[in-house]
This record gives structure tokens, C-alpha cells and sequence, in this order.
């Protein structure tokens, strides 16, 4: 049954694995955040396998836990080309998708999970941990000096503002690249000050490191933050850290759930935004 009014939509692959199920959980306050309505999405590879019972109770157990309408289909083929196929169709606003630990790095930056990130037509949470807590108290934003940016930064205000959540900048650069250092300092400390003309709790840190996303899953935990924000478009410059395969690092290694979100073509926009 559907309500009158259009909503959101956050759709869930799922295929009965420990981590798709895990997913399946974590929707609950993100889709009565945003009012949404979840939609799983069972993906099954041959006839047979449709496990239409099973997917059934689960949307059942889902909307008499959450609350929130749960609607299902059951579809063949591949999981990631059907969940972005199905992602566009039905217009959605958010997937969220439960990556298994055991997967390589092989698996993870092959064709699979990195593609199906990279093509999403929307945002993308992962989820590879186990450990979640309810809510969204700390989310960590990584910033770099990409004219994408502004989009992710926008991005985070409209999360932590769902949650009433506090954003964490984190600004990584090489000791061998004093102006680069300068530039982000810079740039950080401007988005902190856009970011608390939202209303929106915010601190600023800046760390050494020539390993990216190992520093950035690190302080994320130190930090005890729930969500880490990072973009995933490939073809950007060495500079442009959280994007292509260091992003791709960041989801393949973090216990912690990452927000991938795809930049929009913007061919106006030729230089770094300005806040205020």
C-alpha cells in the first residue's frame, strides 16, 4: 500500500548476507528522518533462488520495526547492476548497502562494489562494519581543495541537520607540500565558519600524512564518529584525495559506515566556491 504523498526513497540490496541484513537495520532512522519509505531490493542470480517467503517476512519484520512503509521486489541478475538499474527507475534518494568484510581488495576495486558506487545515481551508504550505533552524533568530513567540494559540504549540513549531529572536518596534507598545507588550512577554517552559520556544531583538524584514507579511518575512530562523507568520482588529479581509488580505499577498509556521494557536472564551475 502507498501513501497519497510521494516519498523518499532509500533502497536496500539485499542478499541475505550477514552485512545486507545489517544494512536492512540501519535504515530505520534515516528513513524516518527524511521520511522515506524503504524499498528491498532481492536480487537473486538463478531460478530457484527467489526466496520470495523469506524476502516477504523481512518486509513485514521491517515496517512493524521502523515503522516506516517497507515495500519489496524480487528481481534476477546481477545485485549491483540491478540496484543501480532499479535506484533510477524508481527515482531514489539514498541507497544503503551492506559490503561483506571478507572481501578483498581484489574484489572491492575490480568491477563489483567500486563500479556500483562510482555509477550510483544517487548517494551511497556502505557498510562493512559490524559494530552500529543508533542515530548520528559525529559525521567526519574530509575536505580537500576540489571544487566539488561544496556539494559534499552541503551534503553533511543537510545530514547532521537530520540527526542533530556535529561535523568534523578533517584536512589531510603532505609534509612535502607547504602551500598545499597552507590552502587547506585556509579553506578548512572557511567551511567551519559556513558550517556554523547553519546552527551546526563544528570543529577543524588538520593532520600529516602521506597515507590518506589510513588516517582518515583512524581519527574517524578516535573521534567515535558514525559516518565518514566522501566523493567517488575517478577522474580527477592527484590533489583531489577523496575521490577515485583513496575513496575506494576509505570504503574498503572502514568499520564505519561511509556516505559515497557522486559529484554533479557542473561545467560553469571552473574554480573553488566561496562560502558566506
Amino acid at each position: 500500500m502507498s501513501d497519497e504523498k510521494t516519498k523518499n526513497v532509500i533502497l536496500i540490496p539485499l542478499d541475505f548476507t550477514e552485512q545486507s541484513l545489517l544494512a536492512v537495520g540501519q535504515s530505520y532512522n534515516l528513513a524516518r528522518y527524511t521520511n522515506s519509505k524503504i524499498m528491498l531490493l532481492h536480487v537473486y542470480e538463478k531460478q530457484g533462488e527467489e526466496r520470495f517467503d523469506e524476502v516477504t517476512k523481512l518486509a513485514k519484520k521491517t515496517q512493524e520495526e521502523s515503522g516506516v512503509q517497507t515495500e519489496f521486489m524480487n528481481v534476477k541478475g546481477n545485485i549491483y547492476k540491478e540496484a543501480v538499474r532499479i535506484a533510477e527507475e524508481l527515482k531514489a534518494t539514498m541507497i544503503i548497502v551492506g559490503l561483506e568484510s571478507h572481501m578483498s581488495p581484489g574484489d572491492v576495486l575490480g568491477q563489483s562494489a567500486s563500479k556500483f558506487i562510482r555509477d550510483s545515481p544517487c548517494p551511497i551508504i556502505s557498510i562493512r562494519g559490524k559494530d552500529h550505533r543508533d542515530g548520528c552524533e559525529n559525521i567526519l568530513l574530509p575536505l580537500d581543495l576540489t571544487k566539488e567540494t561544496r556539494q559534499k559540504v552541503d551534503k553533511a549540513v543537510e545530514f547532521a541537520r537530520y540527526f542533530g549531529a556535529a561535523i568534523r572536518i578533517l584536512g589531510v596534507f603532505s609534509a612535502k607540500d607547504e602551500k598545499y598545507e597552507n590552502q587547506l588550512h585556509a579553506y578548512a577554517h572557511q567551511v567551519k565558519q559556513y558550517i556554523k552559520s547553519k546552527g551546526i556544531a563544528c570543529t577543524n583538524k588538520t593532520i600529516v600524512s602521506d597515507n590518506i584514507a589510513e588516517t582518515v579511518v583512524e581519527y574517524a575512530n578516535k573521534i567515535e564518529a558514525d559516518l565518514i562523507m566522501i566523493m567517488t568520482k575517478a577522474e580527477l588529479s592527484m590533489k583531489e584525495f577523496f575521490v577515485g581509488t583513496t575513496a575506494q580505499k576509505v570504503i574498503d577498509i572502514s568499520n564505519i559506515p561511509v556516505l559515497s556521494i557522486r559529484p554533479l557536472k557542473r561545467e560553469s564551475v571552473t574554480h573553488m566556491g566561496m562560502y558566506g
